[in-house]
Protein backbone atom coordinates (compact mmCIF):
# COMPACT_ATOMS: atom_id res chain seq x y z
CA UNK A 1 0.00 0.00 0.00
CA UNK A 2 1.25 3.68 -0.46
CA UNK A 3 -0.01 6.63 0.92
CA UNK A 4 0.73 10.13 0.47
CA UNK A 5 1.71 12.39 3.13
CA UNK A 6 0.93 15.78 2.98
CA UNK A 7 1.16 18.58 5.67
CA UNK A 8 0.82 22.86 6.59
CA UNK A 9 -1.20 23.25 3.62
CA UNK A 10 -2.19 26.67 5.09
CA UNK A 11 -5.29 27.14 3.46
CA UNK A 12 -3.26 26.41 -0.18
CA UNK A 13 -3.93 23.35 -1.64
CA UNK A 14 -1.47 23.46 -5.19
CA UNK A 15 -2.44 22.17 -8.36
CA UNK A 16 0.85 19.41 -8.11
CA UNK A 17 -0.91 18.38 -4.80
CA UNK A 18 -4.02 17.25 -7.16
CA UNK A 19 -2.04 15.45 -9.72
CA UNK A 20 -0.71 13.23 -7.10
CA UNK A 21 -4.09 12.63 -4.85
CA UNK A 22 -5.82 9.86 -7.49
CA UNK A 23 -2.58 7.94 -7.20
CA UNK A 24 -2.65 7.38 -3.50
CA UNK A 25 -4.26 3.96 -1.93
CA UNK A 26 -4.13 6.18 1.53
CA UNK A 27 -3.92 10.14 2.13
CA UNK A 28 -2.57 11.20 5.46
CA UNK A 29 -2.46 15.09 6.00
CA UNK A 30 -0.57 16.10 9.24
CA UNK A 31 -2.01 19.15 10.16
CA UNK A 32 -2.48 22.95 9.43
CA UNK A 33 -5.10 22.45 6.80
CA UNK A 34 -5.63 26.27 6.89
CA UNK A 35 -9.36 25.94 5.11
CA UNK A 36 -12.32 24.07 4.77
CA UNK A 37 -12.26 24.61 0.89
CA UNK A 38 -8.32 22.84 1.35
CA UNK A 39 -10.70 19.67 3.31
CA UNK A 40 -13.26 19.61 0.80
CA UNK A 41 -11.06 19.99 -1.90
CA UNK A 42 -8.93 16.53 -0.54
CA UNK A 43 -11.77 14.60 0.37
CA UNK A 44 -13.11 15.53 -3.02
CA UNK A 45 -10.07 14.27 -5.09
CA UNK A 46 -8.99 11.70 -2.89
CA UNK A 47 -7.96 8.51 -4.75
CA UNK A 48 -8.12 6.29 -1.50
CA UNK A 49 -9.07 7.18 2.35
CA UNK A 50 -8.34 10.43 3.83
CA UNK A 51 -7.35 10.86 7.53
CA UNK A 52 -6.45 14.28 8.96
CA UNK A 53 -5.67 15.66 12.20
CA UNK A 54 -5.80 19.23 13.56
CA UNK A 55 -3.03 21.22 13.43
CA UNK A 56 -2.10 24.64 15.36
CA UNK A 57 -4.08 26.80 12.85
CA UNK A 58 -7.18 25.01 12.25
CA UNK A 59 -8.86 26.69 15.27
CA UNK A 60 -12.29 27.39 13.51
CA UNK A 61 -14.91 24.42 12.93
CA UNK A 62 -15.35 22.10 10.99
CA UNK A 63 -11.35 22.03 11.28
CA UNK A 64 -10.80 22.77 15.13
CA UNK A 65 -13.09 19.48 15.04
CA UNK A 66 -10.29 17.43 13.14
CA UNK A 67 -8.97 15.36 15.89
CA UNK A 68 -5.52 16.34 17.91
CA UNK A 69 -4.47 12.82 17.05
CA UNK A 70 -5.15 9.72 15.48
CA UNK A 71 -3.84 6.02 15.57
CA UNK A 72 -4.55 4.19 12.21
CA UNK A 73 -3.61 0.93 11.28
CA UNK A 74 -2.92 0.55 7.51
CA UNK A 75 -1.06 -1.71 4.78
CA UNK A 76 -0.46 -3.97 8.15
CA UNK A 77 1.18 -0.90 9.84
CA UNK A 78 0.78 1.39 12.87
CA UNK A 79 0.67 4.66 12.05
CA UNK A 80 0.41 7.44 14.81
CA UNK A 81 -0.89 11.40 13.40
CA UNK A 82 -0.20 14.20 15.00
CA UNK A 83 0.71 17.98 14.28
CA UNK A 84 3.99 18.91 16.66
CA UNK A 85 5.96 16.10 17.28
CA UNK A 86 6.95 18.09 20.89
CA UNK A 87 3.48 17.02 21.58
CA UNK A 88 3.58 13.12 21.27
CA UNK A 89 2.37 11.64 24.46
CA UNK A 90 3.15 7.64 24.44
CA UNK A 91 6.30 5.66 23.66
CA UNK A 92 5.45 4.28 20.43
CA UNK A 93 7.55 1.55 19.71
CA UNK A 94 6.12 0.14 23.87
CA UNK A 95 2.62 0.76 22.17
CA UNK A 96 3.44 -1.44 19.08
CA UNK A 97 3.65 1.88 16.57
CA UNK A 98 5.71 1.21 13.88
CA UNK A 99 5.32 4.99 12.30
CA UNK A 100 4.78 8.44 13.46
CA UNK A 101 3.67 11.08 10.94
CA UNK A 102 3.89 14.99 11.77
CA UNK A 103 4.10 17.94 10.68
CA UNK A 104 4.74 22.04 12.14
CA UNK A 105 8.35 22.33 11.39
CA UNK A 106 7.66 22.50 7.62
CA UNK A 107 10.92 20.67 7.26
CA UNK A 108 11.44 17.42 4.96
CA UNK A 109 12.75 15.27 8.01
CA UNK A 110 12.42 10.95 7.88
CA UNK A 111 14.77 9.03 10.55
CA UNK A 112 14.99 6.01 12.29
CA UNK A 113 14.61 5.56 16.11
CA UNK A 114 14.26 2.14 17.87
CA UNK A 115 12.86 0.52 15.03
CA UNK A 116 10.11 3.05 14.96
CA UNK A 117 9.97 5.80 11.58
CA UNK A 118 9.54 9.38 12.50
CA UNK A 119 8.57 11.16 9.38
CA UNK A 120 7.60 14.39 8.93
CA UNK A 121 6.45 15.27 4.92
CA UNK A 122 7.74 19.09 4.98
CA UNK A 123 5.53 21.50 3.53
CA UNK A 124 3.10 21.63 0.63
CA UNK A 125 1.47 25.33 1.52
CA UNK A 126 2.82 28.69 1.33
CA UNK A 127 6.76 28.36 1.07
CA UNK A 128 8.17 29.71 4.12
CA UNK A 129 11.71 30.86 3.96
CA UNK A 130 13.73 28.93 2.09
CA UNK A 131 12.21 25.76 2.50
CA UNK A 132 11.20 23.42 -0.09
CA UNK A 133 7.63 22.95 -0.59
CA UNK A 134 7.35 19.33 -0.19
CA UNK A 135 5.38 15.88 0.69
CA UNK A 136 6.47 12.36 0.96
CA UNK A 137 5.35 8.42 -0.15
CA UNK A 138 5.45 6.17 1.83
CA UNK A 139 5.35 2.73 1.27
CA UNK A 140 3.58 1.41 3.73
CA UNK A 141 4.76 -2.42 3.08
CA UNK A 142 8.76 -2.00 4.11
CA UNK A 143 8.14 1.80 5.57
CA UNK A 144 10.16 3.37 2.58
CA UNK A 145 10.16 7.16 2.29
CA UNK A 146 10.41 8.81 -1.09
CA UNK A 147 10.72 12.86 -0.94
CA UNK A 148 8.34 14.37 -3.27
CA UNK A 149 9.43 18.45 -4.45
CA UNK A 150 7.26 20.34 -5.69
CA UNK A 151 9.28 23.50 -5.85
Amino acid sequence: MRALILSDTHGLLRPEVLTLLPQAELIIHAGDVGSPDVLAALQAAAGGPLHVVRGNVDRQPPLSDLPATELLEAGGRSLYLLHNLDDLDLAPRAAGIDAVIFGHSHRLEQRREDGVLYLNPGSVGPRRFSLPVACAWLDLSDLGVEPVRLG
